[in-house]
């Protein structure tokens, strides 16, 4: 890290520090990279090093090869990142040195089938280079003709866990070709109202687990009776350890209910699968501040936007698509992320902007004695722009122009998808909504309206 650092020192000079008439350039420095980093390796590897603000002695024969070149690539892609950027351009954040508390994993990249040398019912017992053998608790069997490719030990707050890469070039790949259409295609609206986790173009909402809200109270008293021992203490390494614990709970059982949510999703049969691609960096962006003439600082409402920014990353959709792709993909379908612009303001059967704000969760249609629900709604407009038939939607003068026609049978397939699953009001003598059912009911809160339907 800080030979990279003093590349970048040395070798760069603002454009406005130039002189007009340069006699003699300075010579510069070959750029330091991954390769000419490793080749360093056998060397550091001869004799003790020493730490210099620390001066502890460290030696490095003791650490296996791969694992030491792993810390070149994670310096060589930082600093990547930092001077040329990603694929869009944007550049992260000057690199910072990194204490062994940022080295929780161990890759070893060399591994093969004579490193497991005996396997039980539940047991494995795998000798890692430089460290002897362990016993490992396999969560599943190795089935014959894996290959073992790779191996990765982490450390985590309960203990430390192995992760093994094997690999079978007997599994032949998928060649068959999928044409998306309306009944082996399904939509899917990230929802973050209610209890409510998502809803699907067939009518149907998931709920959801919320495991960062259910455990905040104790997270909060945990950290408070951590940040009031002293720095360093044993009981204050006691608490943040119960701390990180609680953490790893919280985020065990958020990813295990989006895997039962996927398992569920891909169970209904569908080969192709809409969601939504949501710019969750901005979503969870901090509002602009806002001053005054005299430069004091206005309400700008980041109060109520911290706990929506909260129940986003309590909800964690990023990782759940992920997962939905991987599940997908194990079952021979496909996940597609589509581009959600306008698809819950426009009603999906008609082609006109209905849901023009947040607020609007229902709407009563009177022609069709049908009330449509805005998640489900966007969730078919997913569906109409995976298959290709969404209207293309223009904005003139600050209007919205819908360029598109829509077919009948397209039409009566979303009526009939909606009414599945719609509310059906029951009028009282004054014109009222007395109850509601729903049809497909399950996992959904019941919900009274006692609005006059010429409000909606």
């Amino acid at each position: 890290m800080g030979e990279r650092f003093s590349w970048w020192e040395n070798n760069r000079h603002a454009a406005n520090s130039c002189p007009i008439f340069v006699t003699r350039l300075p010579e510069l420095l070959d750029r330091p990279n991954y390769y000419s980093q490793k080749l360093q390796l056998p060397v550091i590897k001869k004799d003790l090093s020493i730490v210099q603000w620390s001066g502890e002695l460290l030696d490095f024969k003791s650490v296996d090869s791969t694992v030491l070149q792993l810390v070149c690539k994670r310096v060589d892609k930082a600093f990547e990142r930092f001077i040329i950027g990603d694929s869009s351009g944007k550049r992260s954040g000057k690199p910072r040195f990194k204490t062994e508390a940022s080295f929780k994993t161990m890759t070893f990249a060399t591994a093969n089938n004579e490193w497991i040398k005996l396997t039980r019912k539940n047991w494995l017992y795998i000798r890692l280079p430089k460290l002897g053998m362990f016993k490992v608790r396999m969560h599943r069997p190795i089935l014959d003709g894996f290959i073992l490719k790779q191996v990765s030990i982490t450390k985590k707050a309960d203990g430390w866990y192995a992760q093994i890469v094997l690999e079978d070039i007997t599994i032949p790949s998928q060649t068959t070709e999928l044409i998306p259409s309306w009944v082996n295609s399904i939509g899917i609206d990230a929802v973050l109202q209610g209890d409510n986790y998502l809803a699907t173009s067939e009518g149907e909402k998931l709920p959801s687990l919320k495991p960062l809200r259910k455990n905040q109270a104790k997270l909060d008293r945990i950290s408070t009776k951590r940040n009031r021992r002293k720095r360093g203490s044993k009981s204050r390494r006691k608490l943040a350890k119960r701390e990180a614990k609680q953490h790893q709970k919280i985020a065990r059982s958020r990813k295990d209910f989006q895997y039962k949510t996927a398992h569920e999703i891909v169970r209904t049969g569908k080969k192709f699968f809409f969601y939504e691609d949501l710019n969750l960096k901005g979503l969870t962006r901090r509002n602009k501040t806002k001053q005054d003439e005299n430069g004091s600082y206005l309400p700008n409402g980041q109060s109520a936007k911290s706990g929506l920014n909260k129940s986003w990353a309590d909800g964690a959709f990023g990782q759940f698509f992920e997962i939905l792709q991987r599940i997908a993909e194990k079952a021979g379908a496909v996940a597609i992320s589509q581009k959600p612009q306008y698809s819950s303001m426009i009603l999906s059967y008609r082609n006109e902007v209905i849901f023009t704000d947040c607020s609007i969760r229902e709407y009563w249609d009177e022609q069709n004695t049908l009330m449509v629900d805005r998640d489900i709604n966007a969730a078919v407009n997913l569906k109409r722009l995976g298959l290709g038939i969404f209207p293309s939607i223009k904005r003139r003068s600050g209007k919205i122009d819908i360029v598109g026609t829509m077919d009948d049978s397209t039409t009566k397939e979303i009526l009939h998808t909606l009414k599945k699953g719609c509310w059906k009001p029951t009028l009282t003598a004054s014109g009222k909504c007395r109850s509601m059912s729903r049809a497909k009911s399950r996992k959904t809160s019941e919900l009274t309206i006692s609005r006059k339907l010429g409000n909606r």
